[in-house]
């Protein structure tokens, strides 16, 4: 196995903040959403709102993991290269290691919070594509 450096871990920082910044801006959205759902909630109580806020409160619930993984990586990969500099080099390949098992982690729950975003976008607009079947076979 080749030694670990310093450039190793370092190389991830690039990709995590990319990725950290995508997070980020999947929670303000569905933030924002969820407000703007709760107001109309508020207006008129229908099933199908409080059903979209349940689905969208799954997926905050799935982002902050997300980040909250991410982050850890990007600690783990900041610790690694501590590691490295004060010679701790068995030590860092293990937490050099965990970083990586978090990130997948977290880019796993990524593709499960699409998967769930994508069900959910279906069930929206399935009145509309009823619609349009009718149509066709008019």
């Amino acid at each position: 196995m080749n030694a670990l450096s310093l450039t190793t871990p370092a190389l991830l920082f690039s990709a995590i903040s990319l990725i950290m910044l995508a997070y980020t801006n999947r929670f303000l959205a569905y933030a924002a959403v969820v407000r703007n759902l709760h107001a109309k909630y508020k207006e008129r109580k229908d099933d199908m709102l409080l059903d979209q806020i349940r689905n969208l409160s799954t997926r905050l619930q799935l982002t902050r993991w997300m980040q909250i993984l991410g982050i850890a990586s990007l600690l783990l990969c900041v610790l690694t290269m501590f590691l490295i500099y004060i010679e701790f080099h068995k030590i860092a390949v293990y937490v050099f290691g965990l970083a990586l098992i978090l990130l997948i982690i977290s880019l796993a729950l990524l593709i499960r919070e699409i998967q769930i975003s994508v069900d959910a976008l279906s069930l929206h607009i399935s009145d509309i594509n009823e619609q349009l079947k009718k149509k066709k076979k008019k």
